[in-house]
């Protein structure tokens, strides 16, 4: 009886080992992990920010009152903003501290984004901010901002 047990106990184990069961036979190790996307120097993204915020003004910024027709003028600001936080964060020489106000502008901007689309400009009666105010007016005051508070 003990030979009979032993050898199916041998029997089973070379078989969950064929199967690739009870392991990491099937795991594929050798596949490089994915590496996370290095974020841009500080200069570079303050630089690509500022150059998307003369760029608006230089087009004309947004003087249309209908909804929708600034929409591609939020996204091309709120791209390098990004970037200025990635930038931001990765940031050792000032720190987050000093980033704090940039940092709040970046997600008033990102709130008005976050709405999917451009509101217009308010009609009749209500004269109540719009995502226009959140994200072009932040964009304006974080560009004061970076030039008040040189980074190199």
């Amino acid at each position: 009886m003990w030979g009979k047990a032993a050898g199916a106990l041998v029997l089973a184990a070379t078989v969950a080992a064929a199967s690739g069961c009870g392991g990491s036979g099937d795991e594929d190790t050798s596949k490089p992990t994915a590496k996370a996307k290095k974020a841009p120097s500080v200069k570079a993204a303050v630089t690509a920010f500022q150059d998307a915020v003369t760029e608006f003004d230089e087009d004309g910024g947004c003087v249309e009152k209908e909804p929708g027709t600034c929409w591609p003028q939020m996204k091309a600001l709120m791209k390098p903003a990004r970037d200025l936080r990635k930038a931001a964060n990765a940031d050792t020489k000032n720190g987050p501290k000093f980033w704090s106000e940039a940092y709040a502008l970046i997600n008033t901007m990102e709130k008005g984004v976050k709405v999917g689309n451009d509101q217009g400009v308010p009609t009749g009666e209500s004269m109540a901010l719009t995502n226009r105010d959140d994200v072009f007016g932040s964009a304006r005051k974080l560009s004061v901002w970076l030039d008040q508070h040189p980074t190199s």
